[in-house]
């Protein structure tokens, strides 16, 4: 539930210009599609990769760590990692497992990106189904637990002598062809209303300085009226 007097106290600090950004931003939001990012252990990949998510309008990304942790860089993710809800798996169980139940049970469907498995070709991915997008470690693809646990796979068509691409190269086509179909589609997408407020809260205090200070202020004029 959101303090709706603190956040309009928060909002004077911010501009119009701003404040109309974010709402811009959520508006092509979705939480249709999310991505999972297993045990990928160059910080180069997996900030370009969450990068990418922003850009595309993916809200959520799932980072699974059983054999490394996952890093983002600032410098490669240009801020992004801050406009995303990111979610950790990195417990002594089985993270994997973990994961994908926890995405089947919001009714999540996990597609594992491979070329391999006799793969849907990316052009003929049914876009309409909520989708889970899992990219492996990068030598490796994904874990024997995500193709045991797959409800499908996918691959992006290659006719060159190299049978793979760079997951963060993978990840922009695939995205780039799911939500560009999405948007142009009579799916529902969009967040809620109530989505869009949560993070809109949350994307005005990231934005403000000393934000804890300044909230604690707040509370004190209230305590001294």
């Amino acid at each position: 539930m959101i303090d709706e007097a603190l956040l309009k106290y928060f909002e004077s600090f911010l501009t119009e210009n701003r404040k109309k950004l974010f709402q811009k931003v959520l508006e092509n939001r979705t939480r249709h599609f999310t991505v999972v990012l297993e045990d990928i252990f160059q910080p180069h990949n997996a900030s370009a990769v969450v990068r990418t998510c922003d850009i595309f309008g993916i809200q959520d990304v799932h980072a699974i760590e059983n054999k490394y942790n996952t890093k983002v860089s600032r410098h490669v993710a240009k801020g992004s990692q801050k406009w995303l809800n990111q979610y950790r798996y990195r417990s002594d169980g089985d993270n994997t497992k973990e994961c994908l139940d926890g995405l089947k049970e919001k009714g999540y469907q996990i597609i594992a990106t491979s070329p391999h498995n006799n793969s849907c070709v990316l052009q003929d991915f049914d876009f309409t189904k909520k989708t889970a997008f899992v990219f492996g470690v990068e030598a490796e693809g994904v874990s024997d637990c995500v193709i045991e646990n797959a409800d499908g796979f996918l691959k992006i068509p290659m006719v060159g002598f190299t049978e793979s691409l760079n997951i963060s190269v993978a990840a922009a086509i695939i995205l780039q062809e799911v939500t560009a179909k999405l948007r142009n589609s009579n799916v529902a997408w969009k967040l809620s209303k109530e989505e869009k407020r949560l993070l809109y809260f949350d994307w005005v205090k990231k934005t403000i300085k000393n934000v804890s200070n300044i909230e604690a202020h707040y509370h004190q004029n209230l305590k001294n009226k």
